[in-house]
């Protein structure tokens, strides 16, 4: 489970601050969209 986590620490963060994000301050499909990009580059 480490490993795993260590190999895909960024997407994890990534993924969890967005939906955070959109949870706060609401759906925003653009935004979500630019990160969603973002994290696979």
């Amino acid at each position: 489970m480490k490993k795993w986590f260590n190999k895909y620490k960024k997407a994890v963060i990534i993924t969890a601050s967005v939906i955070i994000l959109q949870i706060f301050f609401g759906f925003d499909p653009k935004f979500c969209i630019i990160n969603i990009i973002w994290l696979y580059v």
